[in-house]
C-alpha cells in the first residue's frame, strides 16, 4: 500500500509507533478545535491521477446527474417549524455521481476497503471501531462538479465525513462550512437561518489540494461546495463508514441519489 498512501508522512500501517501516536493525537485535536482536519498528500500523486483517469469515462458517459431544490436537511418538513421559517431556505445542488459499483479497480475503493485505514480513521474519530458499508453503491462515491455547480448546505447524516479530493477546479470548490452549529440537544434553528443568509462570521472556508485526506464532523457542521468556476470539473471520493456493521440505504434513498437502485424496496 505504501505505493497508494503516503505512509512515510502518515504512517497508518505501524500503529504501535510513536509517529503513528502523534498523527492521531494531532487529528484528534484539530478535529477538537477546527472541526475537521486534512492530511496533504495523503494520496500519492500518481494515484491521485490513475482514481481521475479511471473515474473520467464513466462519469463523462454513466454518472448520474444530481440536481435539485432543498432545505439543507432534504426533507419536506421538519418537526418544530413552520414551513415558512428561513431555515428551511431551499437552496439548489448539481452534481454528478458515480457510485462503487461503477468504480471497480480504482485506487479509491482499495483504499476504501483496507483495514489499516479504517483503523486509522476509527481511531482518529474516538471510535472503537468503524465499518464499511455494505451498501454496493453508497460505501464510495466519486462526485464531479462543474461550471457553475456545486453541493448546497446541508448536513450530512453520518457523524464523520471523510473525502479525498481527486481534481481541483480552476476557480471555486472550496469547502465552507460552520462547525458545531447544531447539537443533538439543540437543533439552533436560527443559527442555521443566519448561515444562510450570509451573517455567521464563523463560517470558514478551506482550499484542498489533490490528494488530500479531509475529515470533518458531518453530521453537525453545516457545510457546502463552493461553485465551479472554469472548464475543469472538481472531482472528489467521498468514503461512508459506520459505528455499526451492515449499514445499506433504502431503495428510495439510493433511487433519489443515483437514480438508480439495487436494493431490496
Amino acid at each position: 500500500m505504501d505505493q497508494l498512501v503516503d505512509l512515510q508522512n502518515y504512517p497508518i500501517d505501524r500503529p504501535d509507533s510513536p509517529a503513528y501516536a502523534a498523527l492521531v493525537t494531532d487529528c484528534r485535536a484539530r478535529l477538537a478545535v477546527d472541526g475537521m482536519f486534512d492530511l496533504p498528500g495523503f494520496l500519492r500523486p500518481e494515484m491521485v491521477e490513475k482514481a481521475v483517469q479511471s473515474a473520467r469515462p464513466a462519469m463523462a458517459s454513466e454518472s448520474f446527474r444530481h440536481a435539485r431544490r432543498h432545505n439543507i436537511y432534504f426533507r419536506d418538513s421538519v418537526d418544530g417549524l413552520s414551513p415558512d421559517h428561513p431555515a428551511l431556505t431551499k437552496v439548489e445542488t448539481v452534481n454528478h455521481t458515480l457510485c462503487a459499483d461503477q468504480l471497480q479497480g480504482n485506487p479509491v475503493i482499495a483504499l476504501y476497503e483496507w483495514q489499516p485505514f479504517v483503523d486509522f480513521l476509527a481511531a482518529t474519530m474516538g471510535k472503537d471501531a468503524l465499518f464499511p458499508m455494505d451498501d454496493p453503491m453508497a460505501r464510495v462515491n466519486v462526485q464531479a462538479s462543474r461550471d457553475g455547480e456545486a453541493l448546497n448546505w446541508h448536513f450530512d447524516r453520518s457523524e464523520f465525513t471523510t473525502t479525498i479530493l481527486l481534481q481541483a477546479p480552476q476557480e471555486g470548490g472550496e469547502l465552507e462550512y460552520r462547525k458545531d452549529l447544531r447539537s443533538a440537544d439543540d437543533p439552533n434553528f436560527n443559527g442555521v437561518a443566519a448561515v444562510l443568509r450570509g451573517e455567521d462570521p464563523l463560517v470558514r472556508k478551506n482550499t484542498l489540494k489533490p490528494g488530500a485526506l479531509n475529515v470533518f464532523r458531518g453530521v453537525n457542521t453545516l457545510h457546502r461546495v463552493v461553485p465551479v468556476k472554469g472548464p475543469v470539473e472538481r472531482l472528489v471520493a467521498i468514503f461512508a463508514y459506520f459505528d455499526r456493521p451492515g449499514v445499506v440505504m433504502t431503495a428510495k434513498d439510493q433511487q433519489g441519489f443515483y437514480g438508480r437502485s439495487v436494493a431490496v424496496a
